[in-house]
């Protein structure tokens, strides 16, 4: 009897020892870990007001770039480019806040560097591409641009760090890499001040090539978005097989170039009707022989 009751005894005593040993371990390592989590705690506080402070100080370098007269592409790519950085020495000064030694953060920098670099290869061209953009300023915000690539076209909306927007001309969003954009030609439609209209239209060569030309002389001339201090020139450009070809150039300002065209091209049709010039189309007349059958 007395050997089972100290079995008894030991049985529930060795729980009761274990407990107490579970209790004196997480006593042992309390303070580490409200030690812990108040640091976590503190961290997750800086960096939400580290946030903040990098978002006023990039309105604050906004407004300075914006003085100091650089162009919007230029800024944004220049905010992109800030941004990133402040954000790399945020979350670093955090890290070595909470314990984790410098030589510790260089190495794993270098480390994301070298990965970054093997697996971003494309992206990273992308950026020095959009250096290069910046640098060599082939077109800047609100420019109509060309793509001769891959015929991508429209209004430069922002230069990011890797890639550039554009607003087609019915609203649609075209992200080009900056790296193609760097090593492709390209078509500045609005770079310069003005844009030389330059339309053919075929007549007949029973008209009066004379009446033809001072028809489209006195449009050019009337029309009041052509730039009348600039030359308006009108030629026979080719005797072609079906009609003769009357060359018009004339000038005007990027932003007038296409409701321009389509008015100018139409007013043409209206006034050689009027005047009973003929505009010569593609026609085909067939004969068909016929045998005298017996």
């Amino acid at each position: 009897m007395t050997e089972l009751t100290q079995n008894v005894a030991e049985m529930v005593a060795e729980p009761e020892k274990k407990v107490n040993e579970l209790l004196n371990y997480f006593q042992d390592r309390l303070p580490g870990m409200i030690d812990l989590l108040i640091k976590i705690a503190l961290v997750l506080a800086v960096f939400f007001i580290g946030k903040k402070v990098i978002n006023w100080l990039l309105r604050m370098i906004k407004r300075s770039f914006t003085r100091a007269g650089l162009e919007e592409g230029s800024i944004h790519f220049l905010l992109s480019l800030i941004k990133a950085l402040m954000y790399v020495i945020l979350v670093s000064s955090l890290a070595t806040y909470l314990g984790v030694k410098e030589a510790s953060i260089a190495a794993l920098l270098g480390s994301m560097g070298v990965g970054i670099v093997l697996a971003l290869k494309e992206s990273l061209s992308n950026l020095a591409g959009g250096v290069i953009l910046l640098l060599m300023k082939p077109f800047v915000v609100g420019d109509y641009i060309r793509e001769d690539g891959h015929g991508n076209e429209g209004t430069v909306h922002s230069i990011d760090l890797f890639y550039t927007k554009l607003i087609t001309p019915d609203n649609q969003v075209v992200s080009l890499p900056n790296g193609i954009l760097s090593n492709t030609s390209m078509t500045n439609v609005t770079k310069q001040d003005k844009r030389q209209l330059r339309l053919t239209v075929g007549i007949s060569y029973d008209a009066d090539i004379k009446e033809a030309k001072a028809v489209l002389e006195e449009i050019l001339r009337t029309d009041e978005k052509v730039m009348q201090n600039e030359p308006v020139d009108v030629f026979v450009d080719e005797l072609a097989e079906s009609s003769v070809q009357i060359g018009f150039r004339a000038w005007l300002a990027p932003e007038d170039y296409w409701p321009a065209k389509w008015r100018i091209t139409e007013t043409v049709k209206y006034a050689f009707d009027a005047k009973g010039i003929s505009i010569p189309y593609k026609q085909i007349d067939v004969h068909v022989a016929s045998e005298n059958t017996k």
